[in-house]
């Protein structure tokens, strides 16, 4: 079979089901289950940010688009009949924003040695830190290997149009392994995630803890809705446009605070509330009739995935409730395997949330310049090491 690689300025014109078999392609078979409904079967656990649906509102919003220093630039590997075999999310960008893997300083130390650091090839899933596959081929049913076409693509891609390096961010550990083989600098990072012990309810998550950390955790959930504070679970249709415009108005503040400016516009959670409201879980704060804090996660095929929080009004302990032990509660319900609540927050480990590596892989182009990351992130990786040992020591659960 022989193989092209062709690049292309928007997810729209691979199509959403070509573009979501790739990302999520399904088993041989799907079963029926005693309803009779129809269940997917995928071959990798399915994961939300890597669909169609949610790459596709990012650019119809124009949240990831290149007047926001996002431009789109996805690879597709085509057969001679135009069938597509992979597809990879990849950005042409000109900052370090929304990435959260951060690379300010070799940018500014390549600049300040006379290169150009920007642009740069960008393959993530703009503005989410979640681990997941960023090579994106269907499954290799014979010699061909699908991925390593599509890795070999985004390298061309990369001395084609004279950019600087590329970063692949947040990848799998597999991806990340078969990267480091290919000569890209691999680099770790610490984030912090819930594990269900095959918990059968909350209380059976608390049993598993110290005695001083399970207390702390009962008298937060306690003070977090003293105020006269109702929490609603909000999923699929019962996600409505006014919890939008709420929410919004969360997302704004937080945003406002931490980066300058938010990243997604107002039309990115209507576009995401039409086409996957399924995969949401949307958890939102009233008091006195009027919605006040709220977070919103996504739900994959075994992880919730926390996203986004704010506030209007602050109440203490609210954050943890919503962001943490909500989380907690769904993924238990769901039979969920974890959580993932997102980057930093080493305030998550007494909440029951321990610390694990993340991954990314990086290309410079410039031989010397790679020479002189690949020294840095060689120690970096050991403090990595050497802090995730550590808090591991110090976990909030009993020991064995």
């Amino acid at each position: 079979m022989t193989f092209t690689l062709k690049p292309v300025g928007s997810i729209s014109e691979i199509g959403q089901a070509a573009w979501d078999a790739c990302a999520n392609p399904h088993s041989a078979s799907s079963d029926a289950d005693a309803s009779g409904s129809s269940s997917v079967s995928y071959v990798h656990p399915y994961d939300p940010f890597v669909s169609y649906n949610f790459l596709h509102a990012l650019e119809e919003s124009g949240s990831a688009v290149a007047e926001t220093g996002w431009a789109p630039y996805h690879l597709q590997l085509l057969n001679e009949n135009d069938e597509v075999f992979g597809v990879v999310p990849m950005y042409l960008k000109n900052h370090s924003q929304g990435e959260y893997v951060f690379d300010y300083s070799w940018a500014d130390a390549f600049e300040r040695a006379g290169g150009r650091y920007y642009p740069k090839l960008q393959v993530s899933v703009p503005f989410t830190p979640v681990t997941g596959r960023r090579i994106l081929a269907k499954p290799s049913t014979g010699e061909d290997d699908y991925e390593a076409f599509l890795l070999s693509g985004v390298m061309q891609v990369a001395e084609q149009l004279d950019v600087s390096s590329i970063h692949v961010t947040f990848a799998n550990k597999a991806q990340y392994e078969r990267m480091g083989e290919l000569g890209f600098l691999k680099r770790t990072h610490n984030q912090f995630h819930w594990l269900n012990n095959d918990y059968r309810d909350f209380g059976d998550f608390l049993a598993d803890l110290g005695s001083k950390k399970r207390k702390n955790i009962k008298r937060e959930r306690r003070i977090a809705v003293a105020n006269g504070i109702d929490i609603e679970s909000l999923t699929g249709a019962d996600i409505q446009e006014h919890h939008w415009d709420a929410f919004y108005q969360f997302y704004l503040d937080t945003g406002n605070r931490k980066w300058g400016t938010p990243y997604l516009s107002r039309e990115f959670f209507s576009l995401i509330g039409a086409s996957m409201a399924q995969d949401i879980l949307l958890v939102m704060c009233k008091r006195e009739g009027r919605y006040i804090a709220g977070a919103i996660n996504f739900i994959g095929g075994e992880c919730l995935y926390g996203r986004n929080w704010g506030c209007i009004e602050h109440h203490e302990m609210l954050h943890f409730e919503v962001c943490y032990y909500q989380a907690i509660e769904f993924a238990i319900s769901r039979k969920l395997k974890r959580v993932e609540a997102g980057a930093q927050g080493q305030h998550k480990l007494a909440r029951g949330y321990l610390p694990t590596h993340t991954y990314s892989a990086h290309w410079i182009v410039n031989k010397s310049f790679s020479e002189a990351i690949q020294n840095f992130l060689e120690n970096e990786r050991q403090h990595v090491d050497e802090e995730i040992d550590y808090m591991e020591e110090h976990s909030p659960f009993k020991k064995q």
